[in-house]
Formats: structure tokens, C-alpha cells, sequence
């Protein structure tokens, strides 16, 4: 399973990192790794807007779902087969996003591990396909400012900032029909994606790779976007972060 991981996915992530790096020499690696970032995410965009359209969708049916409970909630087997019947009328799927988000996972974490093992400015060469050639020389000073071959505390508070930027705006949905009835796990869940999550990513931020600031400072921005534009195309509810 992991040969074929590695074949199949982070071997080609690798290469696509080093040829951008060779073709474009008059840019820095960190410049390299938001231009590749952004492409890995462009490529990924319409599965993202497929998904976040499936959970609106979902959403929408949340008070009519919760009513069918509530009034079978002393009969459950009755409760799996009205809501079923509800599914098929309204042609719902309600795994079709979590499907959707796990054919993007293992390339999401193939993206994270490059940054993580890359090494630069060393190159595994025996990684390289035929095609792809070493570079001679690597810049890793980015903007001609940060030095990513070290640690940058300055790179490390932008990840984490921009990580809970990116939360809270992932977390911010329609209020439910009944908000007294969400569970206690869920409001720990928020709590915990929206401040204990961006200063996990700082410190990983820190402790391991700037090339890893970088590649998060990147994504969080980019999810942004398109969390932005899809709660502005899809949502009926004002976007409060």
C-alpha cells in the first residue's frame, strides 16, 4: 500500500515541486511552493465546490431531518426507514461529500509530506523521473527577506493566524432550526478547530520547516477564497467570521 502511495502520488508531487523549481529559476523556492501549491488546489477546486455545495444541500434539509427524529425518536427503526424514504425522495446522498473530501485526502497529504521530507535545497535525485532535471542552484531565501531553510517564528504566527481565519469561516454555517439541540461534542469540536487548531499549525509551522509555513500560509489563504466564494454563490446567510 505505501509503494503504491508513493508511486502513484507523492512521487509524482515531488517531481511536479522539482520541475517547477528547475523551469522557473529566477523565482525562490517559497515563491515555487505558492505557485505549486495553488495549482495542486486549482486542479482540486471542483471536487472542493462539490463537496461544500453536498453539505449546503445537506444543511438545507437539516429542520425537516431533525423534525422526522423527533417524532420517531422513541422508535428508531421506523426513525432509519422515514429517513431513508426522505433521502430518496429528495435524491440526497448524505455521504457523497465525505467521498468527495476522501478521494482529495491522500493528495492533500502527499502535498503536506513533500513539504515536510523535501530536504531542499537537497535534491533526491533518486526520485526524479528521466524527464526531470536537478537544479543547479536553489534560492531559499524568500522575497530576498526569510531564509526558509531555517526556522521563522514571523511565517509560523501568519500560518496560525491564517489557520483560524480559515476556521472560523469554515465553521460558520445556517443557524439550525433548534441551536439548543446541538451536542456538547460538536461545540468541543468548534472550540477545538477554531484555537486549538491554528496554534497546533503554528508550532508545527515552527518546529518543523518555514517550507511548511509557507505551503500553509498558502493553503489557508487559498480555502479562504473559495470558502468566500462559495458561501457568497450557495449560501443565503451573511459570511461572519
Amino acid at each position: 500500500m505505501s509503494y503504491l502511495y508513493n508511486k502513484i502520488i507523492y512521487v509524482p508531487l515531488y517531481n511536479g515541486l522539482i520541475f517547477l523549481i528547475d523551469t522557473l529559476p529566477f523565482f525562490d523556492v517559497g515563491v515555487i511552493i505558492v505557485i505549486f501549491t495553488i495549482i495542486i488546489k486549482i486542479i482540486l477546486l471542483p471536487l472542493s465546490v462539490k463537496a461544500s455545495k453536498a453539505q449546503i444541500e445537506m444543511k438545507s434539509h437539516e429542520k425537516n431531518l431533525n423534525d422526522i427524529k423527533e417524532k420517531h425518536k422513541d422508535n428508531k427503526e421506523e426513525y432509519g426507514k422515514k429517513q431513508l424514504e426522505y433521502y430518496k425522495e429528495h435524491g440526497i446522498n448524505p455521504f457523497s461529500s465525505i467521498f468527495i473530501l476522501l478521494i482529495q485526502l491522500p493528495i492533500l497529504i502527499g502535498l503536506y509530506q513533500i513539504f515536510i521530507k523535501s530536504g531542499l535545497p537537497t535534491i533526491d535525485t533518486n526520485l526524479l523521473y528521466s524527464f526531470v532535471s536537478s537544479p543547479e542552484s536553489i534560492n531559499m531565501v524568500f522575497l530576498n527577506f526569510i531564509s526558509i531553510s531555517q526556522k521563522s517564528i514571523f511565517l509560523a504566527i501568519i500560518a496560525g493566524v491564517t489557520t483560524y481565519f480559515q476556521a472560523s469561516l469554515a465553521s460558520t454555517q445556517t443557524k439550525p432550526a433548534d441551536s439548543s439541540k446541538q451536542s456538547d461534542f460538536a461545540k468541543v469540536m468548534s472550540v477545538q478547530m477554531k484555537y486549538v487548531l491554528p496554534l497546533f499549525m503554528a508550532f508545527i509551522s515552527y518546529t518543523i520547516s518555514s517550507v511548511v509555513a509557507i505551503y500553509l500560509i498558502t493553503s489557508n489563504l487559498f480555502a479562504i477564497g473559495q470558502e468566500i466564494y462559495i458561501k457568497r454563490k450557495y449560501h443565503k446567510t451573511t459570511l461572519v467570521v
